[in-house]
């Protein structure tokens, strides 16, 4: 097989990277799209800390990530290997890891915080998508997600948006925005923009990989 087309897609936290990623992957069948998620590479240290040390504890910063694990999945599925990789949970206890099988596919999806941080990963990308949206709707999402998803409480979620999710975003994602082939504004919860967005790069790749 050669040489699939990477697409990265990096956004902050509470960008509406999942929905975007979901509507995206809408486009295409599973042989012909495949995705590997920053997410599942956090080196697990959760299961070991008590509430207060959650709370405290900074997963906004890249060295919570297993980057040479991540890197190395990703260069296998160019290389035209099935991975197999354990789901990360987070913090929810009541959730059982599922074992993912991700198979090589000639458009392969890599996503996350520090996708474009990660110089190995970055410089494998064809396109560079980042997702943005102000602060007010991105803290709305987040406060929704970790309350309903991951268990924190309003002030958990409120401490670490201030001390470990802004910072983390200015350092780590903002200052590889204009480097990215495409910047999506997702301030809206209305789901017809983003929809007409991945249908008109869904369209670009198709004829760029697929000839169509």
């Amino acid at each position: 097989m050669s040489k699939p087309y990477i697409i990265g897609i990096a956004g902050g936290s509470g960008s509406g990277k999942t929905f975007f990623l979901n509507r995206f992957l809408d486009h295409f069948s599973k042989e012909e799209i495949c995705l590997v998620s920053q997410d599942d590479y956090y080196i697990p240290v959760a299961h070991n800390m008590t509430p207060e040390e959650n709370k405290l504890y900074n997963f906004d910063l890249p060295r919570t990530i297993d980057a040479e694990h991540f890197e190395r999945d990703v260069l296998d599925l160019i290389a035209g290997k099935t991975i197999l990789k354990k789901e990360y949970t987070f913090n929810n206890p009541n959730t059982i890891p599922k074992m993912l099988e991700i198979k090589p596919a000639p458009i392969l999806i890599v996503e996350g915080l520090f996708i474009m941080h990660f110089k190995g990963i970055a410089d494998l990308i064809d396109m560079k998508i980042f997702i943005e949206a102000d602060g007010a709707t991105a803290l709305e999402r987040r406060l929704k997600r970790d309350l309903l998803e991951r268990g924190y409480s309003n002030e958990d979620v409120m401490y670490k948006w201030i001390h470990h999710v802004v910072p983390a975003y200015n350092e780590y994602l903002l200052p590889y925005k204009d480097g990215c082939h495409k910047v999506i504004i997702n301030n809206t919860n209305t789901t017809a923009n983003i929809v007409k967005i991945t249908e008109e790069i869904s369209a670009e790749l198709r004829t760029t990989v697929f000839g169509n």
